[in-house]
């Protein structure tokens, strides 16, 4: 696997305008604004997949999260990250739909979001380094777990604006 610290990410500004590129490593660490991809798997009974993130990753390791998906790549579309990060983290591939797109920021992270879903019943085949464990649960089981056990804040931030969206 290559080195994720030296991946080339794709840079924006305020208003998800490309400005430049660089490392990841260098993203965190100035904290730039980038993009990212949101994948939210569900399966025919409209259970969501939630996975457990390995606790080597760069960002809420050992947390849950909502969502497969990733930064987006210098040189490539959101949709273009999100089938490749299907591929990588869950072994899959899947029709995607477009959901919106969603801003994020905290102390530590500032990321445009482009949000999509699909439906995959699985078996999926986790990127060892990525995913520890996951599995499908109701959307509501997972907003209650949140309560209980640390969830990524940006993923959980979209899941509470997607039940918000579908009350309306």
């Amino acid at each position: 696997m290559r080195d994720p610290d030296q991946e080339i990410v794709q840079i924006v500004d305020e208003d998800d305008n490309e400005i430049g590129a660089v490392a990841r490593h260098i993203m965190r660490k100035q904290r730039l604004i980038h993009r990212a991809s949101y994948i939210l798997v569900f399966n025919t009974n409209q259970e969501l997949f939630v996975q457990k993130r390995t606790m080597s990753k760069d960002m809420y390791p050992g947390y849950l999260d909502v969502a497969a998906g990733g930064v987006v790549l210098a040189g490539e579309s959101y949709e273009q990250s999100a089938e490749r990060e299907l591929e990588e983290e869950l072994g899959i591939r899947a029709k995607i739909r477009f959901l919106f797109d969603h801003y994020y920021e905290d102390d530590t992270n500032r990321v445009w979001g482009r949000i999509f879903s699909c439906i995959h019943e699985g078996p999926f085949t986790f990127q060892p380094e990525e995913v520890a464990d996951g599995w499908f649960m109701t959307i509501d089981q997972a907003l209650d777990l949140s309560t209980k056990e640390p969830f990524t804040p940006d993923g959980l931030e979209i899941l509470q604006r997607l039940t918000r969206e579908q009350q309306t």
